[in-house]
C-alpha cells in the first residue's frame, strides 16, 4: 500500500537528455498510477480545491470517477467546466490554486489534480472522446476575437448552448499562446494543442485565420455590418516591454515573444523549417517569470550557456516552481538579485556583454514584493552574445483604437468588469490578457467564461425585449 501522504511520482525525462531536445518534459501518469493517484483524494463534503479553480471544475467528482477507472465520465465532468483539459493539466499553476487548497496537503503532500487532469484529458484523445455539442443552434450569432485560451474557452461555451460561434485569429495558426507562447517541451503542439482546438470545432465553432481586428475588419463592421450580435475580446496582451537602457537596440537583443515565436509557431528549433533564429552561444535572459524559463530552457536547448537575471531573491520569483526547478536541473544558471544597467556592443553593434548592478530588497512595493534596491559601486558584467528581455507584455492598443467607445485604462489594457466581462460598448465583452496585462492561461479561461455569462444574458435579455 502506498503512503497516502505522499503523491504517486510522475515520471520524467532524464534532465541530461531532455535537455539536448525539444520532447516532452513530464511523462505523466499512466492508468495505474492515475488510480492510485485518486485514491488519495479525501472527497471533500466542501471542497476547497473548487474554491482554488478558477473555472470551478468538480475536482473530486471527476477524481472519484478516475479511481472508479470510469475515465469517459471523469472526461465528461471536467468537460462540463473546461474546454481546455489537456493544457490545464500542463501549464496550470496548481499549486497555487487548487492544489494549493487541498486539504490532503495540510498533513501531506495534496493531491496532484493537474495530472489527474491530464491523464484523463489524454486518455480521451487516445481513446476518441470529444465534447458532447449542442443539440441545435438558438440562431444567435458572436464573434470571439483570438484565439488563445480566453477565446477558446468563451467559444467553447457558447457553442454548448446553441450559439453560431466564429473566432477570429490575426496570426495563420489557432491557439494564441499556446501556439506562439510556450515550447513544445511543456507544452506539444500537434498532440496537444491542435487536438484541444478540434475539440473546440467539433462544438460547431467556425475559426477564421490571418483575420487582423482594427485592420481586417473593425468590431464595429462586425456588429452594425456583419450580422453578429455580441463580440467578446480575448486577443491577449503580445506586445512586449523593454529596460530603456544603452545598447537595448544593438545586434542580438530581442524579446521573449519574439524568440519564442520563431522557435515555437515557426519551429527554428527543427531543421527542416528555414526559420531565423539567434543561436546564442552565452545568452543572458532578464526576468523571472514562466517566459523567461521558456526562453530561457528553449536557448539552452538550441545549444546555449544560459543566464536568469533577475533583480529580486529566489523567493520573488514569479514563475512556477516547476518550471524553476526544471531549468535549474537541465543547467541554467541564476543571477539573482541582479538588474541590468547596459548591454555591452563591439564596433558593429553586435552584443558582447552585460553589465548589471547587484541589488538588495528593501521595504514592499505596491506589489507586496519587497522593493529591489541597488547597491552602490557593486556593478559586475556578464559576458554574452545575445539578450532575451523577458519583462511583461502589454495589449496591442490596435482593437482598442479602432472601436467606436471602448474604454481603455492607462496601460491601454480593455476595461471589464470580472463578473460578465462587460465593457463601456454595449453588446462588447472582453477577458484575459487584454484586460489584465500578462497572466495564467487558467486565468484567461476564467474570464472567457465569465464572457460567455456575459453575452449570453445580454443576448437573453435583448430576448425578452422583443
Amino acid at each position: 500500500m502506498a503512503d497516502v501522504l505522499k503523491k504517486v511520482p510522475v515520471r520524467e525525462q532524464d534532465p541530461k537528455v531532455r535537455a539536448t531536445n525539444f520532447e516532452e518534459v513530464c511523462l505523466g501518469y499512466n492508468k495505474e498510477e492515475a488510480m492510485e493517484e485518486a485514491v488519495r483524494c479525501l472527497n471533500c463534503k466542501k471542497p476547497r480545491c473548487v474554491a482554488g479553480c478558477p473555472v470551478s471544475i468538480d475536482i473530486p467528482g471527476f477524481i472519484q470517477e478516475v479511481k472508479n477507472g470510469s475515465f469517459e465520465k471523469a472526461y465528461q465532468i471536467i468537460g462540463q467546466s473546461s474546454a481546455l483539459p489537456a493544457v490545464c493539466g500542463r501549464v496550470c499553476p496548481q499549486e497555487t490554486q487548487c492544489e494549493g487548497q487541498c486539504v490532503r496537503g495540510v498533513k501531506g503532500e495534496a493531491v496532484s489534480i493537474g495530472k489527474l487532469e491530464r491523464f484523463v484529458a489524454d486518455w480521451a484523445k487516445e481513446n476518441g472522446i470529444r465534447p458532447v455539442p449542442a443539440e441545435k443552434k438558438n440562431g444567435h450569432k458572436i464573434a470571439v476575437i483570438g484565439s488563445g485560451p480566453a477565446g477558446l474557452t468563451c467559444a467553447g461555451d457558447l457553442a454548448r448552448i446553441g450559439y453560431d460561434v466564429t473566432i477570429f485569429e490575426a496570426l495563420h495558426k489557432a491557439g494564441g499562446v499556446l501556439s506562439y507562447g510556450i515550447p513544445e517541451f511543456r507544452l506539444p503542439k500537434s498532440r496537444v494543442v491542435d487536438e484541444e482546438i478540434e475539440n473546440v470545432k467539433s462544438l460547431g465553432v467556425k475559426i477564421e485565420t490571418n483575420v487582423i481586428i482594427g485592420k481586417s475588419v473593425t468590431i464595429d463592421e462586425l456588429l452594425q455590418e456583419e450580422g453578429y450580435e455580441a463580440v467578446f475580446i480575448g486577443s491577449g496582451a503580445g506586445l512586449p516591454m523593454f529596460m530603456h537602457i544603452p545598447g537595448e537596440q544593438a545586434n542580438g537583443v530581442m524579446s521573449a515573444n519574439e524568440y519564442l515565436t520563431r522557435n515555437n509557431l515557426m519551429k527554428a528549433y527543427r531543421d527542416d523549417y528555414d526559420t531565423p533564429i539567434a543561436h546564442g552561444k552565452k545568452v543572458a535572459v532578464v526576468g523571472g517569470g514562466n517566459v523567461a524559463m521558456d526562453a530561457a530552457r528553449t536557448a539552452l536547448r538550441l545549444g546555449a550557456d544560459v543566464h536568469i537575471v533577475y533583480r529580486r531573491s529566489e523567493a520573488e520569483l514569479p514563475a512556477r516552481r516547476e518550471e524553476v526547478h526544471h531549468a535549474r536541473e537541465e543547467g541554467v544558471k541564476f543571477d539573482l538579485l541582479c538588474n541590468p544597467v547596459e548591454i555591452l556592443t563591439d564596433e558593429k553593434d553586435w552584443v558582447t556583454g552585460i553589465r548589471c548592478i547587484r541589488m538588495e530588497l528593501g521595504e514592499p512595493d505596491a506589489s507586496g514584493r519587497r522593493r529591489p534596491v541597488e547597491i552602490p559601486g557593486s556593478e559586475f558584467e556578464i559576458e554574452v552574445d545575445t539578450v532575451i528581455m523577458s519583462l511583461g507584455t502589454s495589449p496591442n492598443p490596435l482593437i482598442s483604437s479602432t472601436t467606436i467607445g471602448l474604454d481603455v485604462n492607462k496601460k491601454k489594457c480593455i476595461i471589464a468588469d470580472e463578473e460578465f466581462g462587460k465593457t463601456s460598448k454595449e453588446g462588447v465583452y472582453a477577458g484575459g490578457d487584454a484586460v489584465t496585462g500578462a497572466a495564467t492561461v487558467i486565468l484567461a479561461m476564467g474570464a472567457g467564461k465569465a464572457g460567455a455569462r456575459g453575452i449570453d444574458a445580454f443576448i437573453k435579455e435583448k430576448e425578452a425585449k422583443k
